[in-house]
């Protein structure tokens, strides 16, 4: 006899991912193992990401930034009835925790793949869950809400300094700013209330107590529809910028199985008090063996790979089957954990620029390739990170029996994976893996500013050398290979005595130069800036090198872009560019100049020509991937040119605003 099935169940056959980017490639990999076909949305800058192209069906949103594509719900709500889509999925950010959007997807008749419009409008508000977790008696932090009435003088000094300034709606890092005095207050609430705006369409604020040296803790949860609701351990996510996670991990090295099972119970009676279904998490800061709630994500986290890798659950599977009506099938008993497994974020941004966003196109992306850790990515090569969205690049995580092993792993996994083209926060990310504070699990908060990790690294002259040396092997080769006459002639021959070949490299600000000649026996006579080394190629061409350089043998990716080439050795990668045989015309710099420190927008002037300003007054906000930056002025003087205006789109290194020292005579 044949069992019946549950006509409960409702398939999802079409799936929209309201997102972009790396979690919509996520989304897209699970969907479809679960056999169900898939809708992208796009904004202008996406047309030719992989995630659109990866998808059964894509549908322009016809908008470039947030605020016209991804953010508006009217578009999205017509793309999935013009997809024919039966169900929604959010990832994270945009409308993810929007429960207006999550009930007009109700309304439309598609399935919301996350909780219940109800569960988020009580847990994404900060402010109500707060309140919430208050009646259940769980320890929370101080807050007071900025209302247009609010002293916020008194506001900051009952809590007291420091505080944080934060964004009800916000995610993510977003709208928030740590103030430390008062004099800071203003300025603060004001930049955070404009990000957050702008990141959420809501700019709620409130204050809260901060500590400084505290660890981030979060609980993942996980509901079905069936009144079932567990825990799946927690995260930490204490090594911040900005307020924004780059490396998490789980297990926490501080929480025990006491402390565990205390914080599994806090997040889980808070989640049950409103019947919470689907992916979510409970935010905690951990102070020794004290906690205090911070705030609930109602949807799944950027971080939530580390917790798929210790439990062998696939969460955006398990959201899937929630929605589709299926229960979990297992209890809080029937969970554990393995071993150990951290997440490191690449962002395109610049370290050494206190982390600046640096947008720009992705040359090279090349992700080891020895299977020492996951990539989730949002790029290839050739792929654009854009000034109007979030600069993550990809996630990479290491699954390991111990912590120690896990950490060796994802940084052996990032020095082997070549990115290029743009500056990001791979060797930073390296140098905190391998710190000793960090593998000592000494992970507060503060870790960035305490500790200091390298921000860069400083690449020794022999790989240096190694790797121009890769650069002229390959470059030969090509040039011979593609040669028109005496193709078959090697590289280099001559029949007389002739001077070496030779050429200049730039690495930076420093030149390199280079002189090479080939010898009868095969091998080349190579000089790189004053070395003097015997070189035999072993293979040399499109796509790399494997070299014999004075009796070490060593492997090169190499790609060449005009004269830019692109050499990745073992743990570094080398931006060089060949120089042209004749001077370029020489650029002169401005005096006084103030330049974009990156493309963006220009959110708003607060200067005017002529006026007095002072060392580090305020003279413009620029926003680009979801950032604000504030161009202060270096010096006391006078404007004498202001080259922008509020609104304004302008491009990496343009001229902002032309100011005189004070006493000058007005000549820049």
């Amino acid at each position: 006899m044949f069992a019946m099935s549950d006509v409960s169940i409702e398939p999802i056959r079409r799936l929209l991912i309201a997102n972009r980017g790396e979690i919509a490639r996520r989304i897209l990999r699970t969907a479809h193992e679960m056999g169900m076909a898939t809708v992208a949305i796009y904004a202008d800058g996406d047309v030719g990401a992989p995630f659109v192209v990866e998808a059964d069906t894509a549908i322009a949103l016809n908008g470039k930034t947030s605020a016209e594509t991804y953010l508006d719900i009217e578009k999205v709500l017509d793309a999935c009835r013009r997809s024919g889509a039966d169900a929604v999925h959010p990832g994270y950010g945009f409308l993810s925790e929007n429960a207006t959007f999550a009930r007009a997807v109700i309304d439309a008749g598609q399935r919301w793949v996350g909780p219940s419009p109800d569960a988020m409008g009580q847990m994404g508000d900060k402010l109500a869950a707060k309140r919430l977790i208050l009646e259940a008696k769980v320890p929370t932090l101080t807050a007071i809400e900025l209302t247009a009435d609010k002293d916020l003088a008194a506001a900051a000094e009952k809590i007291g300094y420091p505080v944080l300034v934060k964004a009800s709606a916000g995610g993510g890092g977003r709208g928030m700013r740590i103030v430390e005095t008062p004099d800071e207050l203003p300025a603060a609430v004001e930049g955070a209330r404009r990000e957050a705006s702008a990141a959420f369409g809501d700019d709620t604020l409130f204050l809260e107590r901060w500590l400084t040296a505290a660890r981030h803790v979060e609980i993942q949860i996980l509901g079905d529809n069936h009144g079932n609701l567990v825990h799946l351990f927690e995260r930490e996510c204490s090594i911040q910028r900005r307020h924004q996670k780059i490396i998490e991990e789980a297990p926490s090295p501080a929480v025990d199985d006491e402390l565990r099972a205390a914080l599994g119970e806090a997040a889980v009676s808070a989640a049950r008090r409103i019947g919470y279904s689907s992916a979510g998490t409970v935010e905690f800061l951990l102070a020794g063996r004290e906690f205090f709630f911070l705030e609930v994500n109602t949807r799944l986290q950027v971080e939530h790979p580390v917790t798929e890798e210790i439990t062998g659950l696939d969460l955006v599977r398990e959201q899937l089957r929630i929605a589709q009506g299926e229960p979990l099938g297992y209890g809080q008993e029937d969970l554990s954990f393995s071993g150990h497994a951290i997440e490191a974020r690449i962002y395109a941004e610049d370290p050494a620029r206190n982390f600046l966003p640096s947008p720009g196109t992705v040359d090279v992306w090349q992700p080891a390739a020895d299977g020492l850790a996951r990539f989730d990515s949002g790029v290839e090569s050739g792929s654009e990170v854009s000034v109007e969205f979030d600069p993550m690049i990809a996630k990479v995580i290491a699954h390991a029996p111990t912590r120690r092993e896990a950490a060796a792993r994802l940084a052996r996994a990032l020095e082997r994976t070549s990115l290029q083209g743009l500056r990001n926060n791979r060797d930073f990310l390296v140098a905190t893996l391998r710190e000793p504070a960090f593998l000592a699990g000494d992970t507060t908060t503060d870790f960035i500013e305490r500790v200091e990790p390298a921000r860069t690294r400083d690449l020794s002259a022999e790989n240096l050398a190694d790797a121009v040396t890769a650069a002229i092997m390959c470059a030969q080769a090509i040039r011979r290979a593609n040669a028109q006459v005496l193709r078959g002639f090697p590289s280099g021959w001559r029949n007389s005595v002739m001077p070496p070949e030779r050429t200049t490299f730039k690495y930076g600000s420093a030149e390199i130069p280079v002189s090479y000649r080939s010898r009868r026996d095969g091998t080349f006579a190579m000089n790189v800036a004053e070395q003097n080394r015997t070189v035999a190629a072993y293979s040399a061409g499109e796509g790399g090198a494997d070299l014999e350089i004075d009796g070490r043998r060593v492997q090169f990716a190499v790609s060449g872009s005009g004269e830019k080439w692109f050499v990745h050795g073992a743990d570094y990668d080398v931006e060089l560019v060949e120089l042209p045989r004749l001077p370029l015309p020489e650029q002169y710099e401005i005096k006084g100049g103030l330049t974009a420190p990156m493309p963006g927008n220009v959110l708003a002037t607060h200067i005017a020509e002529g006026e007095a300003v002072s060392e580090g007054q305020l003279l413009l906000v620029l926003e680009a991937m979801k950032m604000q930056h504030r161009i202060t002025a270096p010096f006391d003087g006078k404007v004498k040119e202001v080259h922008v205006e509020e609104g304004q789109q302008v491009d990496n290194g343009a001229l902002l605003v032309l100011l005189e020292e004070a006493g000058e005579s007005g000549e820049a």
